[in-house]
């Protein structure tokens, strides 16, 4: 579909409840910051209307500044919350979830790229929130590969990092730091590091990719093994970030999906409001990562 006013299928009616004013409230006082607001993700008012939430770990700056995100890029200069992995903890304990996503900011300004104040976060979860799968969206840690290690020994459910465009694109869409080869070794090593955890991607589409484009870029994410896939639409977030070049059609989605399980993913989430931690608990609550595991451990 070419390019045009946004389509009936990307509009989303605001709608705000109880649960959604109380989560707002507790995350403030324990200053805990989400994706959801931060990227002004247009499925927050579903995901939080239903009590669910992706945590953004270690605060609202980015040491990076990618052309397609509204999270402000700045220098942390080196600051940490220590006291943010057991808040995390004690807010997800106050939550009716299943599943839960921790991401972040990039942190280039911190030698390990903050993979330390990760497991610290997955461990104090697991002690107070026995039962919950973590997943885990992660920097590409500069692809130091003992700042990986970390966060895999802490032993998420799932690892996650996103290539985010095609092999073609990444140059004009992400930051000069990152790279469509290094976020491939990324989700390479985790499975050398651990092949019992479940790692995970992500693409925008709308952007100007051809149809092969993604195929190719599905392909490489196959060849280093990754489980999980999701594609979404790309929606521009502020005039000073990327246009979108076309608004791709719900049947082109359904096509990226079967081209995708085709291939060997696990799981393809695909479609024009799909997001990399859009509603995990329902995609993968319970059907595939708590059947699954057990088989992997052996």
């Amino acid at each position: 579909m070419q390019k045009s006013e946004r389509p009936e299928w990307l509009t989303v009616v605001p709608r705000s409840s109880e649960a959604l004013s109380e989560l707002k409230e507790m995350f403030a006082r324990l200053n805990l910051h989400t994706v959801c607001e931060e990227a002004h993700c247009p499925n927050l008012y579903e995901c939080w209307g239903g009590g669910t939430a992706t945590l953004m770990l270690m605060g609202d700056v980015c040491s990076r500044a990618c052309r397609f995100c509204m999270v402000k890029p700045g220098r942390p200069n080196g600051h940490l919350d220590d006291f943010e992995p057991e808040n995390v903890a004690y807010a997800l304990s106050k939550m009716n979830l299943s599943y839960v996503v921790l991401t972040s900011v990039d942190r280039d300004d911190l030698p390990d790229g903050g993979s330390k104040h990760f497991a610290r976060t997955i461990r104090a979860v697991r002690e107070k929130c026995p039962g919950m799968l973590v997943e885990v969206l992660i920097p590409d840690f500069q692809n130091d590969l003992d700042s990986l290690k970390t966060v895999v020994d802490a032993r998420p459910d799932v690892i996650g990092h996103n290539i985010e465009t095609t092999m073609f694109l990444t140059r004009r869409v992400r930051d000069p730091r990152a790279g469509y080869w290094q976020s491939l070794s990324v989700l390479r090593n985790v499975k050398k590091l651990d092949r019992r955890i479940f790692t995970k991607s992500s693409i925008m589409v709308g952007l100007g990719e051809t149809e092969e484009d993604v195929g190719l870029a599905m392909m490489h994410l196959r060849n280093v093994e990754t489980d999980f896939l999701t594609i979404g639409q790309y929606l521009r977030p502020s005039p000073r970030h990327l246009p979108v070049v076309n608004y791709v059609s719900p049947e082109q989605f359904r096509k990226y999906r079967e081209m995708g399980l085709r291939m060997g993913f696990k799981y393809v989430a695909s479609g024009p409001l799909v997001r990399s931690s859009y509603r995990a608990g329902e995609y993968y609550l319970g059907s595939f990562i708590r059947n699954e595991t057990p088989k992997q451990s052996t």
